[in-house]
């Protein structure tokens, strides 16, 4: 029997994605690993540092197992990196009752705007917040799909797209070709509903629906959904809920992109798993000089373990 889950991955005092190729893969490697467990996607959100995901399965730590094998593998190939990519352990919820469920994934869609990196949950684009009532709520025109003998670069080796998946020209496999947008856009139950959730406030009434529920669950906040996370503090999450924050400031993929494709070529490097720690203190320095950056960004980016 399948049961719902909120999972979260946590790359510890590294990151996940370096560059948009990178949540791409990331994102392909969940999507097989779904499909070979026979579970259901009900949400994602890929992070730099971090994964959300909700999902329904039967075979929890199969599917965990999976995509994190199926990533890493291509991740310490890209980056000459070696070992398990990310913390031992996934942070995990089980899901009982619709309220429950919608906190959930209400909080994993939300996740961009808890961080500060977009003005609104519909503005991410690694999300699956964005395929929920698409046709009520976007106006887009239809996808450019690639055939299948041109899938193979963008998926895991030894690995292929699944039957009944779409790959779109920059090599993702269409989220809604994942996602079980029927199930999630049932729980919302209107496009408005969905919008209503996406624009609330984080207190009080969150916890309160959920107890209608009726079970013995921990009611889901962001201080649970953000275990282990140490990306932002919960106050200042709250203040970006709130849209009290700069949106003008280096994110932590446009630092990636600077360290990678300007900073190490001059330094003969092609990735910073192949840097001497003198040479990160060195970057370091010379990062926090010029652009004054935090302090805990730079290291992650620099993978200053």
């Amino acid at each position: 029997m399948k049961k719902a889950y909120h999972i979260c991955l946590s790359s510890g005092n590294e990151i996940y994605c370096r560059d948009n190729e990178d949540y791409i893969h990331c994102f392909n490697s969940l999507a097989i690993a779904i499909a070979e467990t026979e579970s259901v996607l009900l949400a994602d959100s890929i992070m730099s540092n971090h994964i959300h995901e909700c999902i329904r399965t039967s075979s929890l730590s199969e599917v965990i197992k999976r995509h994190r094998y199926k990533y890493a593998r291509y991740f310490n190939a890209k980056y000459h990196r070696k070992g398990r990519l990310g913390e031992r352990h996934a942070f995990t919820v089980e899901l009982d009752g619709l309220y429950h469920t919608l906190a959930a994934i209400s909080y994993v869609f939300r996740n961009p705007l808890h961080h500060g990196i977009t003005a609104t949950p519909l503005a991410y684009l690694h999300s699956s917040a964005r395929v929920i009532f698409s046709k009520d709520i976007w106006s887009e025109s239809s996808k450019d799909i690639i055939p299948k003998h041109k899938q193979r670069t963008f998926l895991p080796s030894h690995n292929t797209c699944p039957e009944g998946y779409r790959m779109d020209t920059n090599g993702l496999i269409l989220r809604e070709d994942v996602v079980d947008t029927s199930d999630v856009e049932h729980l919302y139950g209107t496009p408005r509903a969905f919008l209503y959730y996406m624009n609330r406030l984080s207190g009080e009434e969150w916890q309160k629906e959920q107890k209608q529920d009726n079970v013995n669950a921990t009611p889901i906040t962001i201080r649970i959904i953000e275990n282990g996370i140490s990306m932002q503090t919960m106050e200042q999450m709250l203040r970006n809920e709130h849209g009290r924050n700069d949106y003008r400031k280096m994110s932590d993929i446009n630092l990636c992109e600077f360290i990678d494709k300007n900073i190490l070529p001059e330094i003969g490097k092609t990735s910073v798993y192949l840097l001497t720690a003198s040479e990160k203190q060195k970057i370091a320095q010379f990062l926090y000089l010029q652009n004054r950056l935090p302090e805990a960004q730079i290291k992650r980016c620099l993978a200053m373990l």
